[in-house]
């Protein structure tokens, strides 16, 4: 492999945090879709989410039922993120 191309790459450690709604397939079509909804305006309600997402440092996978969220910090990102989330559910 040629030195330039060497130097371009960057390896990152990704902590990723999968979010999942308990009991989605249990509920009516217009249920999940709600609940879906709710849980994106928690998550992008959070502080780690905008400033993720103004710092372009945001990957977002849905997955239908939930979300799986990628950080780039510590390994404790994704479980201080999880509290907060539950906090705000509250």
């Amino acid at each position: 492999m040629p030195a330039e191309v060497k130097k371009e790459i960057q390896l990152e450690i990704a902590h990723v945090l999968f979010i999942d709604i308990v009991g989605y397939s249990k509920l009516s079509v217009n249920e999940q879709h709600a609940a879906v909804e709710e849980l994106n305006q928690i998550v992008r309600a959070t502080e780690q989410f905008q400033k993720a997402e103004a710092g372009s440092r945001l990957l977002k996978i849905p997955t239908g039922d939930g979300m799986a969220l990628v950080f780039y910090t510590s390994p404790e990102a994704p479980a201080r993120f999880e509290k907060l989330c539950q906090e705000k559910e509250k």
